[in-house]
This record gives structure tokens, C-alpha cells and sequence, in this order.
């Protein structure tokens, strides 16, 4: 590793002389650092097939963002938890120092984790496509009202869920919306796809774990305005009798790892812990 980009939260005060702590630690050490805001898409997106890894401060969410910017061209990323969960984070503020001396001497490994590709269509025909590393929703619009939305898995006929919504996850998902709403957890190394409706009424109420390498196909039935949310971060609004069809993105998300491959469950247990829990 040679050329490395440290993605900073433009939100977190912290996040930025934090960030340039270890630009000029990487300096120091002959590697050559560059240093851009995590919500900066375009300078992003200008410099990374140049980099060799991603460095994200912040939550998940930065971490997210970084995930899809850089599935495209291979760059692994690594974490350092400034936000409140810190699921996919693999460094913390009083130990980084310790941590990037240990990959840099070459002690880390990379965990693959696959990715979703989402496609929104309208009266047949693909309108935008995007990437997501945790979950792709499609859920009623800002009025408290259902909507129905008829799933097919495969080009088979799953079930119509009258619901808020419905979430397609992975297993990185898992542990986000998907699990607020009852889903199971999965461990972050299947490839598998989780379909989870959002307060169901009088319809399918249960998570379905689908075969790796399934397409799901979602057609919404509302007469008012749906919507289909990324990774949470942004939004695209829809229509009666519009589509969206996911499945296994061919991209992966690839995450710098110091910590040994059952670290997963350690920070499950940790982050579930309620406060002053043993």
C-alpha cells in the first residue's frame, strides 16, 4: 500500500484534525496520503483508481458511502468508528496508531462482502440503477398509509405485502434496519438475500432467506407517492406500477481486518449489550 485516501466527516469536528493526524503519521512513514470529505462524491470518485486503500472516519454511514464509491474499482476500506454503533468499523480513536503500524507490517487480512445491485423501473425500462452494502427499501412515501407491494423471487410469485415497506438486505444488512424490524442475523460472509416487510398488515409477517444468486422483483401498487431508499442515504420517489429488481451486485466490498475472523460476533455481542449489561 502506497497511495492511501482518508475520508473525513464533514459533520464531526473531530473527524478532520483526526484525519490529518494520520496524514502526516502516513507521510511520515513514506506513504504518500490524500485527504477529501466522505460526502465529496465527485473528488472522490476523480482520485480513486489511484488509491490502494480507503481510511473512512466516522460511523457506518460514512463507511457505507465509501463502500459504494469504491466497490467499482477494487479498494479496500478501513474503518475508524467516530459514530454511535461502529458495526463495520475495524479501528477506534485511541488505537489507530497501534493498528495501522500492524497492517502496515503486513499483519491484516481482507474480508469480502458482497453487495446489492438495485434497478428502478418504469413502464419497462431501466430509469437509474445503484449499489448498496447494507439494504435496498421500498416503503410508503411521507403520508401513514401502506402500500402494496407484490414480490417475485426468481420470476416466481413470492407474496403481496400490504405494509409500510419492504426491505431487501444482505447479510451486512442484517444487523441494520433489517434487525430493527425483527430479522435474523446473519453472519457477514454469506452471500444470501433477506426480504423483511415493515409493520405488515394482514399479509406475509416473516423474513424469508433467499438462495445465493436470487433476483427479487418488487411491483408497487399505491395511489399515492412510494419511495425506494439506499443504504438509507438517499432516495428516489415512486409510482403506482413502477419496479424495482435486486440482486447480487458483481461487485464486493472489500474491509482490512486486524482482528481475527470471530471478531464478528464479539461486536455483535458488544454493540446488542444493553448499558451496564455484563
Amino acid at each position: 500500500m502506497k497511495r492511501i485516501g482518508i475520508l473525513h466527516h464533514p459533520k464531526l469536528s473531530r473527524s478532520r484534525p483526526l484525519a490529518q493526524e494520520i496524514a502526516e503519521w502516513l507521510a511520515a512513514r513514506g506513504l504518500a496520503p490524500w485527504q477529501v470529505s466522505s460526502w465529496d462524491k465527485t473528488a472522490v470518485e476523480a482520485e480513486i483508481e489511484e488509491l490502494d486503500l480507503l481510511i473512512t472516519l466516522g460511523g457506518d454511514g460514512t463507511i457505507l458511502r465509501a463502500a459504494r464509491m469504491g466497490a467499482h474499482h477494487g479498494v479496500p476500506i478501513l474503518g475508524l468508528n467516530l459514530g454511535r454503533l461502529g458495526f463495520l468499523a475495524e479501528l477506534q480513536p485511541e488505537n489507530w496508531q497501534t493498528q495501522l503500524t500492524k497492517m502496515l507490517e503486513g499483519g491484516y487480512w481482507l474480508e469480502e462482502r458482497m453487495m446489492l445491485h438495485a434497478e428502478f423501473l418504469q413502464k419497462g425500462e431501466c430509469r437509474r440503477a445503484f449499489e448498496a452494502l447494507n439494504d435496498v427499501v421500498v416503503s410508503r412515501g411521507s403520508l401513514a398509509r401502506i402500500v402494496r407491494l407484490k414480490a417475485y423471487v426468481d420470476g416466481g410469485y413470492l407474496s403481496t405485502y400490504a405494509a409500510d415497506g419492504l426491505i431487501i438486505s444482505t447479510a451486512t444488512g442484517s444487523t441494520a434496519y433489517a434487525l430493527a424490524v425483527g430479522g435474523p442475523i446473519l453472519p457477514p460472509q454469506l452471500h444470501n438475500i433477506l426480504v423483511i416487510p415493515i409493520a405488515p398488515h394482514l399479509s406475509l409477517n416473516r423474513a424469508v432467506v433467499l438462495a445465493e444468486g436470487s433476483t427479487v422483483s418488487i411491483e408497487i401498487s399505491t395511489d399515492h407517492r412510494a419511495m425506494l431508499t439506499i443504504d438509507g442515504q438517499f432516495e428516489v420517489e415512486l409510482q403506482d406500477k413502477d419496479k424495482v429488481r435486486v440482486k447480487a451486485s458483481p461487485y464486493r466490498a472489500n474491509f482490512v481486518r486486524m482482528q481475527e475472523p470471530t471478531y464478528f460476533y464479539r461486536t455483535l455481542m458488544a454493540r446488542l449489550r444493553p448499558a451496564g449489561g455484563e
